[in-house]
């Protein structure tokens, strides 16, 4: 794993994402090397190698934090605040004491290091931290996701926030169809889950080499994924699949010939 060492200008980015004025990375590039991860753009512009085998580590990103700015804080776009790196270098904990703590902030993450900072979190007048639960585990995790933290461990972590009294949430992704049980999901995490957000693979922005990879290894979960009226029918049963779980979601992002969002009512 190659360490980069960086001094920052500025921690706080702009947001185009909506609902959210600024994102936060004190990291970039990610320990957890997914391999559908939508991040690996980041590669053309950081010359360090391939996705997974690098981190970037913005070493000020506390006394950055320090600026005051107002508004809706996402943590983080472009690599996993509790990576792990982080147990050791607690970069994101350091970032978090020096933020504003009257901004609204997100924080998601797929590590139950998380957990490690509730008292931190604690300090946030409005906060919400996020688990990214996708169902994939044996052989599936293996070629997907294959070092980043089990499900059960995800699956706990989301537990414990809202036993500590922090708002959590499930961002469940990505949805592959065939692969990501999502009924299972919604079935485990309900009785304490405040709200969960579902996103569809993004095939495109996963890249070729996934592309690829599902292709061979999961060929029906393929078909699907390229086929016009197949993939329309797999997201009409996972909406009726929602409504009928009777759970709070914010949506369905869905990402075919551009980008939509999907209401669920």
């Amino acid at each position: 794993m190659k360490i980069i060492n960086v001094r920052a200008k500025s921690i706080y980015t702009k947001s185009k994402i909506p609902g959210v004025d600024w994102v936060v990375n004190q990291y970039v590039g990610c320990q957890f090397a997914c391999k559908y991860c939508y991040a690996k753009f980041i590669c053309k512009w950081k010359p360090y190698g391939e996705w997974g085998g690098w981190v970037e580590i913005k070493v000020n990103a506390p006394e950055l934090a320090r600026k005051r700015v107002y508004g809706e804080v996402f943590m983080s776009s472009i690599s996993d605040p509790y990576q792990p790196i982080e147990k050791e270098l607690k970069l994101t904990r350091r970032t978090l004491e020096a933020m504003n703590k009257r901004n609204k902030l997100s924080v998601l993450t797929k590590s139950p290091l998380v957990i490690r900072d509730i008292d931190v979190f604690k300090m946030f007048e409005k906060i919400e931290v996020g688990l990214t639960i996708n169902s994939f585990e044996g052989r599936e995790k293996r070629l997907i996701e294959p070092f980043a933290p089990v499900q059960r461990a995800r699956v706990n972590a989301l537990k414990t926030l809202k036993d500590e009294g922090i708002k959590n949430y499930a961002f469940v992704s990505p949805i592959i169809p065939g692969i990501t049980d999502v009924e299972e999901i919604i079935r485990e995490t309900r009785s304490f889950t405040d709200y969960y957000f579902f996103e569809i693979l993004n095939l495109k922005a996963a890249g070729r080499e996934f592309k690829e990879l599902l292709m061979e290894n999961f060929p029906e979960s393929y078909k699907i994924m390229v086929d016009e009226d197949k993939f329309w029918r797999f997201i009409k049963d996972l909406i009726d699949l929602i409504k009928r779980s009777n759970i709070k979601a914010e949506g369905v992002e869905v990402h075919r010939r551009g980008w939509e969002f999907i209401e669920v009512r």
